[in-house]
This record gives structure tokens, C-alpha cells and sequence, in this order.
């Protein structure tokens, strides 16, 4: 059986906080039997916007030199595309409709990143639950503003403030932008780097993952990889945990269009390589 899944969630030198070129996670892919990979390294921003995580502008055209290099070098081998983890912050719309014209992507993950100094100084308010509120309506807000086709590791606000995360207190107001998102038609992603921080469990948790199914919103996968060695990581647990909610399939895009895979093949493909 041939390769059919894709690394859909991967970075860059770029970012500052990523190790290895594009070519190195395209011989990672290889050794473990995925279709291709899809490179989303940070987006930059304007006005030194969380600076210290992500490429600059001036350095996006070197971003695009890269994928395009590990593209013509493994063609016929790894399928390497060109994406981008793209952030979403209330008033930065103008930039991403122009940031997002500037290439033609095969895929854009939007992230709300509750972490960084810029979120933080605006929404915390010195009341954790507060803040894990607020998170989910601006990942609905994401969401409708259709700039993108998944949103990245859902429930990555756990990882602040986490001695005070209580999912099933937050259902009320997780349950109404999961309502939201799902009238888009957007694409969310189950994360297995989760697995290594805070709250060890991917993103997002069994708890929200079920929400997820109930509402039939489609399923990306990704390892969130700043190694090469993380590529594809822990994806035969995540898709037998996406199998055990009831999906029956996961996806990638590819020229921004979603395109499925069954659970089952998935996992037949994944299978030959650890024979």
C-alpha cells in the first residue's frame, strides 16, 4: 500500500524556536512512510507583533525559497508543499488578506496563540477561567473570518493558567463556539505535541475531540514538529483515538481543499512501515 498521509504541521530555522531545513522533515517523512509534508512555519507579522517567535516580513521570501528548494529536491520522492500557521488577533485582518495573497498555499492553519506577550497583556485579566473563556470565542472568530482551513491545536490554552482548567466547567462556553466553527465548514486538528507539554494529552482532549465529532467537523492531524525527528510523531495513537470517537476519516488540503483519508487505510499505510 502506498503512503497516502501527510505531515500537515511543521516549521522552520524561521521562527526562531525550530530546528532543520524543510528537507530534513522530508527525509523524516520518508523513513516513516507519509504521502508528503506540509511546511507552516509562522506567518509573520507587522509592527514586531510577537517578534521573537516567528520569521519577520523581510524574511518571508527566504521562507518561500525553502519550501520551493525541498520541494524540486525530493519531488518524486516527498511530496513537500508550502503552507503557513498563520495567527489570528483581533485587528490584524487587514494583514493576513494581504499576507495570505503574497503565495500561492496549499494550506493555511489558522492559531490563536494564548501564550504569546501580546495576547496576554490584552486578555488577561488577572482570572484564569476568564481567560479560558475567551479563548474559545476568539477560535470561533478565527474561524468565521475564513482566512483558514483548520484551526491548529484547539485547546492550547490549557497551557496557561492549567492548575484552574476545568473542561467540563467550560463546556457552556466551549459547546457555543464549537456551534460556530462547525457552521463554517472549517476543518479543526487533533495536535500530538500536546502529548509533551503542560497537560500531557493532545490537542485538543478526549473531552472537546467528542464535541468535535458530534458536530462533524472535519479532522486535520498534526505533530506540530520543531525537529525533524517529531515528524508524523504519535500519529498511529492519534488516529486510533480519532477512530475510538467515531470518525472514520482524517484529512489534509492540498490547494486549499480538503481531501480525505479513511482512518483504516491510514493506519494500513503507517502499519507497513513499522513492519
Amino acid at each position: 500500500m502506498k503512503p497516502v498521509l501527510y505531515e500537515t504541521h511543521l516549521h522552520t530555522p524561521l521562527c526562531k524556536h525550530a530546528e532543520g531545513l524543510p528537507g530534513d522533515y522530508a527525509a523524516a517523512a520518508e523513513s516513516r512512510g507519509l504521502k508528503g509534508i506540509i511546511v507552516t512555519c509562522h506567518s509573520p507579522m507587522p509592527d514586531d507583533f510577537s517578534a521573537s517567535v516567528r520569521m519577520s516580513p523581510g524574511q518571508f521570501p527566504e521562507y518561500l525559497d525553502l519550501v520551493a528548494q525541498a520541494r524540486q529536491d525530493w519531488a518524486g520522492r516527498v511530496d513537500v508543499r508550502l503552507g503557513l500557521e498563520s495567527d489570528y488577533f483581533p485587528g490584524m485582518e487587514g494583514w493576513l488578506t494581504e499576507l495570505h495573497q503574497r503565495a500561492d498555499f496549499h494550506y493555511i492553519l489558522g492559531s490563536v496563540h494564548p501564550q504569546i506577550r501580546e495576547y496576554m497583556n490584552r486578555f488577561y485579566k488577572k482570572d484564569w477561567v476568564e481567560f479560558h473563556r475567551g479563548y474559545f470565542g476568539h477560535l470561533a472568530d478565527a474561524a468565521e473570518s475564513g482566512f483558514f482551513d483548520s484551526l491548529s491545536h484547539p485547546d492550547i490554552v490549557k497551557n496557561q493558567g492549567s492548575e484552574f482548567w476545568d473542561v467540563e466547567a467550560l463546556l457552556p462556553w466551549i459547546r457555543p463556539a464549537l456551534d460556530r466553527i462547525a457552521q463554517t465548514g472549517i476543518a479543526m486538528e487533533l495536535n500530538t505535541s500536546g502529548l509533551n507539554k503542560r497537560i500531557p494529552e493532545m490537542n485538543p482532549g478526549r473531552g472537546i475531540l467528542h464535541e468535535i465529532r458530534t458536530r462533524n467537523i472535519p479532522i486535520t492531524l498534526g505533530a506540530d514538529a520543531h525537529q525533524p525527528e517529531r515528524t508524523g510523531d504519535k500519529f498511529v495513537e492519534a488516529l486510533e483515538l480519532l477512530r475510538e470517537e467515531g470518525f472514520s476519516e482524517v484529512n489534509y488540503f492540498l490547494e486549499r481543499q480538503r481531501i480525505p483519508v479513511p482512518i483504516d487505510n491510514a493506519l494500513a499505510s503507517l502499519a507497513l512501515v513499522a513492519k
